[in-house]
């Protein structure tokens, strides 16, 4: 299926994970085996749980490199092309050959996915040779994957669960994981517990925590509070080597230049500092505690006390 109105590759844009990216739309808006409650493009209203083709691989490949090449003419560089749809990226029945081409372009590819498909060998086979995949790992157990994802109703979580293991035995690039908290649904200590187990299994190179900055699907849905943010955040290190937090900032997070204010902004939204790791990079900045009251007195800054540490981090956008 082809439809002239769409554009299929965007970008470059500015990604924490992925530096420069380029993103690749290779599914029809909305087609989802999900229709997550906090999902930022709405409900879904073309639920499947079936493979189907949408567009050409040469289609994609054609459109992708010439975004490539006005890019490079106008000196915007692209560290990855990103398979980032309106919809799960593994519903293309083409998506293995269409990773295939685009690796003649000479650039990594990314794939960010719900991992819902991933028991699938075909989906499995399609991703063996992508550089870096994301999969979704909102809960851990049935009752919350179902209130927070609504999956298809063809779909099984135990298959989901032991699909997502099964590949990351097998897959030589690197894997991340993506966790987005939703209030009152996944983010209480339970839940916290039960994906941070499941993570400890699933061994990815990095645990993303995520909240739902931007309108989400159902308005009723709230942002997870800064405390929840912190403790999930601790739990997932005690069992992973490296968790960071997506809370908005798409900058150089770790860049040692600039004053107090801008490396504390920075550095919490990805990891809250504990008060005396504060204390070293003011120490490091010639500043004082001032801008630290201050940053949190205006709302830019959290102060959080959590199991016997007191931790900054960054506040949610929109609080």
């Amino acid at each position: 299926m082809s439809d002239e109105s769409r554009t299929i590759a965007f970008g470059p844009v500015p990604s924490r994970r992925l530096g420069r990216s380029l993103g690749v739309n290779n599914i029809p808006p909305k087609t989802c085996t999900y229709s997550c409650v906090y999902c930022q493009l709405g409900r879904t209203d073309r639920m499947r749980s079936e493979r189907t083709a949408f567009y050409r691989p040469d289609e994609i490949y054609q459109e992708v490199l010439e975004r490539v090449e006005q890019a490079d003419a106008a000196g915007d560089p692209i560290d990855y092309l990103t398979f980032v749809p309106d919809g799960e990226p593994t519903l293309d029945a083409h998506l293995g050959e269409s990773i295939d081409r685009l690796k003649r372009i000479g650039l990594p590819i990314a794939v960010i996915s719900n991992a819902s498909l991933l028991w699938r060998a075909d989906v499995q086979n399609d991703l063996a040779n992508a550089d870096w995949v994301s999969v979704k790992v909102d809960a851990a157990d049935e009752e919350t994957w179902t209130a927070v994802n609504r999956p298809h109703g063809n779909l099984q979580f135990k298959r989901v669960q032991e699909g997502v293991l099964g590949f990351a035995e097998t897959f030589g690039g690197r894997l991340v994981s993506e966790t987005m908290l939703v209030r009152g649904i996944n983010d209480r200590e339970r839940q916290i517990q039960g994906i941070a187990a499941f993570l400890g299994r699933l061994k990815p190179t990095v645990a993303y925590v995520a909240a739902p900055t931007r309108p989400p699907a159902e308005p009723w849905v709230e942002l997870p509070r800064m405390d929840a943010m912190v403790r999930v955040h601790e739990t997932f290190r005690g069992r992973l080597d490296r968790v960071e937090l997506l809370i908005g900032y798409e900058g150089n997070e770790f860049s040692p230049s600039g004053g107090g204010e801008e490396s504390l902004l920075a550095i919490t939204a990805v990891h809250p500092m504990r008060e005396e790791a504060v204390d070293e990079l003011l120490e490091r900045t010639g500043e004082d505690w001032a801008i630290v009251r201050r940053m949190v007195d205006d709302g830019r800054l959290v102060r959080i006390d959590h199991e016997g540490h007191t931790f900054y981090v960054r506040a949610l956008p929109g609080r």
